[in-house]
């Protein structure tokens, strides 16, 4: 949906002032946290996923670079599907001084409600290339058909 907005000029300099404000409330209140420490290297981080619905099934797919598959736990309870896991640090033993971390270590967790068309019991996985590709097949009633339609004479 696109919006246009008019601009009212009398209003500019309050805006400003509250960007100001904001900024200055963001800056003070995450002054404190270190973002070049190896702590907040470890903090959870949360893998992007994709969900497609296809006719017979549906897919999740989530990126997870760098995470080995025996650390990727799968599970279902109920109607929810949970991924689990840990993507572990490799310490650079061979520099003196690290200057930055950048990338996120450390535990994740994604959950999702499944719809009551899923086959719990025919879930698969598969891991190549550091993507997660869980295919979530629906059950046969599920399944969009045909239906013919029969004409009175």
């Amino acid at each position: 949906m696109l919006t246009l907005t008019r601009w009212n000029r009398d209003l500019a300099p309050e805006l400003a002032a509250f960007e100001r404000r904001v900024n200055r409330l963001l800056s003070d209140g995450l002054s404190g946290l270190d973002w070049s420490s190896r702590e907040a290297a470890a903090a959870a981080w949360t893998p992007p996923v994709d969900v497609f619905e296809e006719a017979d099934a549906i897919r999740i797919m989530a990126e997870l670079p760098g995470v080995k598959p025996d650390n990727v736990k799968i599970s279902v309870e109920g109607n929810v599907l949970t991924i689990s896991g840990t993507k572990e640090q490799v310490a650079e033993d061979r520099t003196e001084r690290v200057h930055r971390y950048e990338r996120t270590y450390g535990g994740f967790e994604r959950t999702f409600t499944l719809p009551a068309t899923v086959d719990v019991g025919a879930i698969k996985a598969n891991y190549e290339h550091g993507v997660l590709t869980v295919t979530l097949p629906k059950v046969e009633r599920a399944k969009p058909r045909t239906i013919e339609i029969a004409v009175s004479k």
